[in-house]
Order: structure tokens, then C-alpha cells, then sequence
């Protein structure tokens, strides 16, 4: 299922694509992930925003760093503790926002309107079922998607003298 799901959605994924290049080409995907958690957790921490992007918490706070600098991120020392920093849009991230989400919605509507009234019912129904678990998992703590890690390569069987392996026996 996630393989033809990974298929299907390469349409979806490249009018996501085209829109974020024509609205926001000055911010990177990673930091616009940023900006868009951000958005929906207004006065994040940055140990929080590292932990829902997935990074390390020394690549987030340079990741905010550059967001700080193009105008996109304000911090603002933590109510109770002055060492916490609480993150915020500024209005310039608010409006690049809404003229990408204006963008895309254009290029998406054009492409539903080629669809059946059946065929749009049943990808909102789906596409609405998968935001509700996605955003359950960040409530959770964790990042939306979690990758799994890597399988090990299982080890070699050790040989022990007299065991009958070949290693044994040319011992």
C-alpha cells in the first residue's frame, strides 16, 4: 500500500512542489517544514521544534538561526525560564504562508476539477483520515514520521573448536 501510495501522490507531491518554488524559492524544504510547525505551535521551544522536524537539536537552533536572519523567525525568552526560547512568525512568514497555500489550492483545483465528484470525495475522506493520525502522533511527542531504523546485517555464527563448523575444524 505505501508503495502505490508513494506512486499516486508524485502528481500531488510536484503541484506542492511548484507551488512552494514560485512562492517561497528563498526558503529551503527543511525550513519551510520549520516555518510551518512553528505556525501550528506558536511559541514552540526549539528542543520541541527539533524533536517534530526529526533533527538533532544543534541543526534545528542553526536552522532557526537562518530563519531568524531572513526575517521568517522571532524568538522570545521563555516566561518562566529566560533560558527557554519561545519561537514565533513574523508577519513577512505569515504572508509567504498564505500566498503559497493561495498558490497551491489555484494548481490543485485545477487538477480536481479533471476529477470525478467521486473520485475527489474519496481522496479528501482519505486524505482527511491521514492528517487526523499524522497530527495524533505529533500530540504524542514524537515526529509525525518516525523512519525506521536500519536492519543489521545479522552476524556470522562463531565457530567454537570441536563444534564441526569448517572454522573449528581447521583450528
Amino acid at each position: 500500500m505505501a508503495a502505490e501510495l508513494d506512486a499516486a501522490t508524485g502528481a500531488l507531491l510536484s503541484v506542492w512542489e511548484a507551488a512552494r518554488e514560485s512562492t517561497t524559492s528563498r526558503l529551503s524544504s527543511a525550513q519551510l517544514r520549520a516555518v510551518m510547525v512553528v505556525e501550528r505551535h506558536d511559541g514552540i521551544n526549539l528542543r520541541r521544534l527539533a524533536t517534530l522536524l526529526n533533527m538533532l537539536l544543534s541543526s534545528a537552533s542553526r536552522l532557526c538561526d537562518r530563519l531568524v536572519a531572513a526575517g521568517m523567525l522571532e524568538r522570545e525568552p521563555g516566561r518562566s525560564d529566560r533560558r527557554e526560547i519561545a519561537l514565533h512568525l513574523t508577519p513577512e512568514a505569515t504572508r509567504l504562508l498564505a500566498e503559497l497555500r493561495r498558490d497551491r489550492r489555484q494548481r490543485l483545483a485545477a487538477v480536481l476539477a479533471g476529477m470525478s465528484g467521486e473520485g475527489r470525495g474519496a481522496l479528501l475522506r482519505g486524505l482527511v483520515e491521514f492528517d487526523r493520525v499524522a497530527r495524533a502522533r505529533e500530540r504524542e511527542g514524537g515526529p509525525v514520521v518516525e523512519l525506521p531504523s536500519a536492519p543489521s546485517a545479522p552476524s556470522p555464527p562463531r565457530s567454537r573448536p570441536g563444534d564441526g563448523t569448517p572454522a573449528a575444524r581447521s583450528a
